[in-house]
Protein backbone atom coordinates (compact mmCIF):
# COMPACT_ATOMS: atom_id res chain seq x y z
CA UNK A 1 0.00 0.00 0.00
CA UNK A 2 1.64 3.42 -0.82
CA UNK A 3 1.69 5.98 2.02
CA UNK A 4 -0.84 8.79 1.58
CA UNK A 5 0.69 12.18 -0.20
CA UNK A 6 1.94 14.46 2.74
CA UNK A 7 -0.31 17.88 2.81
CA UNK A 8 1.72 20.51 2.26
CA UNK A 9 0.24 24.59 3.34
CA UNK A 10 2.40 27.42 3.19
CA UNK A 11 2.04 29.86 5.72
CA UNK A 12 3.51 33.73 5.55
CA UNK A 13 3.17 35.55 9.02
CA UNK A 14 4.41 38.42 11.05
CA UNK A 15 7.97 37.44 12.89
CA UNK A 16 9.30 40.76 13.99
CA UNK A 17 12.03 41.89 16.34
CA UNK A 18 9.23 43.42 18.20
CA UNK A 19 6.11 41.66 17.33
CA UNK A 20 5.44 38.06 16.77
CA UNK A 21 1.72 37.76 15.22
CA UNK A 22 -0.29 35.50 17.75
CA UNK A 23 -2.95 34.60 14.58
CA UNK A 24 -0.09 33.38 12.85
CA UNK A 25 1.16 31.18 15.67
CA UNK A 26 -2.17 29.79 16.37
CA UNK A 27 -2.16 29.08 11.88
CA UNK A 28 0.98 27.16 12.04
CA UNK A 29 -0.06 25.33 15.72
CA UNK A 30 -3.32 24.40 13.59
CA UNK A 31 -2.09 23.07 10.54
CA UNK A 32 0.75 20.97 12.12
CA UNK A 33 -1.93 19.44 14.61
CA UNK A 34 -4.30 18.71 11.31
CA UNK A 35 -1.19 16.96 9.79
CA UNK A 36 0.04 20.03 7.20
CA UNK A 37 3.45 20.45 6.58
CA UNK A 38 4.51 23.63 6.80
CA UNK A 39 6.14 26.31 4.58
CA UNK A 40 6.82 28.88 7.14
CA UNK A 41 7.55 32.46 5.41
CA UNK A 42 8.44 35.14 7.70
CA UNK A 43 7.73 38.74 7.25
CA UNK A 44 10.17 40.17 9.12
CA UNK A 45 9.87 44.49 8.30
CA UNK A 46 6.83 46.16 8.11
CA UNK A 47 8.04 47.14 4.30
CA UNK A 48 7.98 43.27 3.49
CA UNK A 49 4.42 42.81 5.13
CA UNK A 50 3.02 45.85 3.45
CA UNK A 51 4.61 44.26 -0.07
CA UNK A 52 3.29 41.14 0.71
CA UNK A 53 0.01 42.16 1.25
CA UNK A 54 -0.46 44.74 -1.84
CA UNK A 55 0.79 41.66 -3.89
CA UNK A 56 -1.88 39.65 -2.67
CA UNK A 57 -5.03 42.51 -2.28
CA UNK A 58 -5.62 41.23 1.48
CA UNK A 59 -5.32 43.45 4.19
CA UNK A 60 -3.96 41.30 7.21
CA UNK A 61 -1.69 38.62 8.03
CA UNK A 62 -1.17 35.50 8.43
CA UNK A 63 -2.42 34.32 5.49
CA UNK A 64 -2.45 30.56 4.52
CA UNK A 65 -2.20 28.72 0.96
CA UNK A 66 -3.31 24.72 0.25
CA UNK A 67 -2.88 23.51 -3.05
CA UNK A 68 -2.15 26.68 -5.10
CA UNK A 69 -5.37 28.57 -3.16
CA UNK A 70 -5.58 31.34 -0.57
CA UNK A 71 -7.33 30.00 2.46
CA UNK A 72 -7.16 33.17 4.40
CA UNK A 73 -6.31 34.37 8.07
CA UNK A 74 -6.47 32.24 10.86
CA UNK A 75 -10.52 32.14 11.30
CA UNK A 76 -10.69 31.44 7.37
CA UNK A 77 -8.41 28.88 8.22
CA UNK A 78 -10.54 27.46 11.16
CA UNK A 79 -13.99 27.62 8.44
CA UNK A 80 -11.45 26.05 6.10
CA UNK A 81 -11.04 22.96 8.54
CA UNK A 82 -14.22 22.45 9.43
CA UNK A 83 -13.27 23.85 13.22
CA UNK A 84 -15.88 26.27 12.90
CA UNK A 85 -18.92 27.34 11.18
CA UNK A 86 -18.81 30.49 8.47
CA UNK A 87 -19.60 33.86 9.93
CA UNK A 88 -22.96 33.43 8.04
CA UNK A 89 -24.24 30.35 9.61
CA UNK A 90 -23.20 31.37 13.76
CA UNK A 91 -25.65 31.31 15.59
CA UNK A 92 -25.57 35.16 17.55
CA UNK A 93 -26.47 33.85 21.00
CA UNK A 94 -24.26 31.93 23.45
CA UNK A 95 -24.68 30.33 26.91
CA UNK A 96 -21.04 29.92 26.87
CA UNK A 97 -19.73 32.58 29.21
CA UNK A 98 -22.97 31.83 31.99
CA UNK A 99 -22.17 28.40 31.95
CA UNK A 100 -18.64 28.81 32.58
CA UNK A 101 -19.00 31.63 35.46
CA UNK A 102 -21.64 29.31 37.53
CA UNK A 103 -19.35 26.23 36.96
CA UNK A 104 -16.25 27.74 38.38
CA UNK A 105 -18.37 28.93 41.22
CA UNK A 106 -19.70 25.74 41.95
CA UNK A 107 -15.91 24.45 42.29
CA UNK A 108 -14.74 27.13 43.99
CA UNK A 109 -18.04 26.46 46.56
CA UNK A 110 -16.91 22.76 46.70
CA UNK A 111 -13.52 23.11 47.39
CA UNK A 112 -14.55 25.75 50.05
CA UNK A 113 -16.54 23.40 51.70
CA UNK A 114 -13.95 20.26 51.23
CA UNK A 115 -11.43 22.75 53.09
CA UNK A 116 -13.28 24.11 55.66
CA UNK A 117 -15.76 20.40 56.59
CA UNK A 118 -13.81 18.24 54.90
CA UNK A 119 -17.13 17.17 53.09
CA UNK A 120 -18.17 18.21 49.38
CA UNK A 121 -21.79 19.14 49.79
CA UNK A 122 -22.80 21.13 52.57
CA UNK A 123 -25.29 23.73 52.68
CA UNK A 124 -22.66 26.11 53.44
CA UNK A 125 -21.33 24.90 49.53
CA UNK A 126 -24.80 26.08 48.31
CA UNK A 127 -24.80 29.48 49.96
CA UNK A 128 -21.23 29.85 48.72
CA UNK A 129 -22.18 29.16 45.11
CA UNK A 130 -24.05 31.34 45.09
CA UNK A 131 -22.55 34.33 46.28
CA UNK A 132 -19.70 33.35 44.48
CA UNK A 133 -21.54 33.44 40.93
CA UNK A 134 -22.99 36.86 42.32
CA UNK A 135 -19.20 38.06 42.59
CA UNK A 136 -18.16 36.37 39.50
CA UNK A 137 -21.20 38.10 37.04
CA UNK A 138 -20.66 41.26 39.16
CA UNK A 139 -16.84 41.43 38.21
CA UNK A 140 -18.01 40.98 34.24
CA UNK A 141 -20.16 44.50 34.66
CA UNK A 142 -17.90 45.97 36.69
CA UNK A 143 -15.58 45.58 33.49
CA UNK A 144 -17.10 48.20 31.67
CA UNK A 145 -20.33 49.54 33.54
CA UNK A 146 -21.46 52.14 30.88
CA UNK A 147 -21.71 49.17 28.54
CA UNK A 148 -23.72 47.00 30.80
CA UNK A 149 -26.05 49.99 31.80
CA UNK A 150 -26.57 50.51 28.24
CA UNK A 151 -27.97 46.96 27.86
CA UNK A 152 -29.50 47.29 31.15
CA UNK A 153 -31.25 49.83 30.10
CA UNK A 154 -33.52 48.19 27.63
CA UNK A 155 -34.97 45.95 29.92
CA UNK A 156 -34.91 46.15 33.29
CA UNK A 157 -37.57 48.36 34.71
CA UNK A 158 -36.47 50.33 37.63
CA UNK A 159 -32.83 51.52 34.97
CA UNK A 160 -35.59 52.69 32.73
CA UNK A 161 -37.25 54.71 35.51
CA UNK A 162 -34.06 55.73 37.39
CA UNK A 163 -31.33 55.63 35.28
CA UNK A 164 -28.58 55.60 37.45
CA UNK A 165 -29.51 52.67 38.77
CA UNK A 166 -27.85 50.76 35.84
CA UNK A 167 -24.61 51.95 37.26
CA UNK A 168 -24.99 51.30 40.74
CA UNK A 169 -26.55 47.10 40.11
CA UNK A 170 -22.98 46.12 39.53
CA UNK A 171 -22.18 47.06 42.90
CA UNK A 172 -24.99 46.61 45.01
CA UNK A 173 -24.37 42.66 43.34
CA UNK A 174 -20.50 42.18 44.14
CA UNK A 175 -21.57 43.98 47.80
CA UNK A 176 -24.15 41.43 48.64
CA UNK A 177 -21.97 38.33 46.98
CA UNK A 178 -19.07 39.26 48.78
CA UNK A 179 -20.88 40.00 52.35
CA UNK A 180 -22.77 36.52 51.93
CA UNK A 181 -19.33 35.00 50.99
CA UNK A 182 -18.14 35.97 54.55
CA UNK A 183 -21.32 35.40 55.97
CA UNK A 184 -21.23 38.75 57.63
CA UNK A 185 -23.63 41.98 57.77
CA UNK A 186 -26.13 39.68 56.41
CA UNK A 187 -28.93 42.65 57.49
CA UNK A 188 -27.55 44.78 54.37
CA UNK A 189 -26.64 41.83 52.04
CA UNK A 190 -29.89 40.02 51.90
CA UNK A 191 -32.15 43.01 51.74
CA UNK A 192 -29.54 44.14 48.34
CA UNK A 193 -30.07 41.13 47.02
CA UNK A 194 -33.35 40.64 47.66
CA UNK A 195 -34.98 44.19 45.84
CA UNK A 196 -31.81 43.37 42.83
CA UNK A 197 -33.29 40.15 42.35
CA UNK A 198 -36.99 40.94 42.50
CA UNK A 199 -36.69 44.00 40.46
CA UNK A 200 -34.68 41.66 38.01
CA UNK A 201 -37.24 38.86 37.93
CA UNK A 202 -40.14 40.61 37.29
CA UNK A 203 -38.51 42.61 34.46
CA UNK A 204 -37.67 39.73 32.37
CA UNK A 205 -41.11 38.14 32.79
CA UNK A 206 -42.15 41.17 31.33
CA UNK A 207 -39.63 41.61 28.64
CA UNK A 208 -39.85 37.83 27.45
CA UNK A 209 -43.06 36.34 28.62
CA UNK A 210 -45.11 39.21 28.31
CA UNK A 211 -43.63 41.54 25.45
CA UNK A 212 -42.26 38.61 23.99
CA UNK A 213 -39.30 41.05 23.18
CA UNK A 214 -35.57 39.23 22.24
CA UNK A 215 -33.60 40.68 23.87
CA UNK A 216 -29.54 39.90 24.82
CA UNK A 217 -29.21 39.81 28.77
CA UNK A 218 -26.13 42.10 30.71
CA UNK A 219 -25.99 39.80 33.12
CA UNK A 220 -22.77 39.01 31.78
CA UNK A 221 -21.36 42.07 30.54
CA UNK A 222 -22.13 44.82 27.75
CA UNK A 223 -21.12 42.66 25.22
CA UNK A 224 -23.03 39.94 26.06
CA UNK A 225 -24.44 37.46 23.70
CA UNK A 226 -26.33 35.37 26.46
CA UNK A 227 -30.35 35.82 25.38
CA UNK A 228 -32.63 37.05 27.83
CA UNK A 229 -34.94 34.58 29.38
CA UNK A 230 -34.91 31.23 31.29
CA UNK A 231 -31.67 31.96 32.17
CA UNK A 232 -31.81 35.23 33.50
CA UNK A 233 -34.55 34.50 35.43
CA UNK A 234 -32.82 31.58 37.28
CA UNK A 235 -30.61 34.12 38.42
CA UNK A 236 -32.48 36.60 39.77
CA UNK A 237 -34.71 34.24 41.43
CA UNK A 238 -31.87 32.66 42.48
CA UNK A 239 -30.44 35.61 44.37
CA UNK A 240 -33.48 36.64 45.61
CA UNK A 241 -34.31 33.18 47.26
CA UNK A 242 -30.49 33.49 48.25
CA UNK A 243 -31.25 36.51 49.90
CA UNK A 244 -34.44 35.52 51.71
CA UNK A 245 -32.64 32.52 53.32
CA UNK A 246 -29.48 34.71 54.23
CA UNK A 247 -32.28 36.89 56.08
CA UNK A 248 -34.14 34.38 57.85
CA UNK A 249 -30.61 32.71 59.00
CA UNK A 250 -29.47 35.58 59.75
CA UNK A 251 -32.73 36.18 62.36
CA UNK A 252 -32.35 32.72 63.66
CA UNK A 253 -28.67 33.17 64.67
Amino acid sequence: MSASPTKTAILYRMVMPKHICPYGLKSKDLLERRGFKVEDHHLSTRAETDAFMEEHGVDTTPQTFISDKRIGGYEELRVYLGEIKPETERSETSYQPVIAIFAMALLMALGLSWYSFANLFTWRAFEWFIAIAMCLLALQKLQDVERFSIMFLNYDLLAQRWVPYGKLYPFGEALAGILMTAGTLLWLASPVAIVIGTIGAVSVIKAVYIDKRELKCACVGGDSKVPLGFISLTENLLMLGMGCWMLIKNWLM
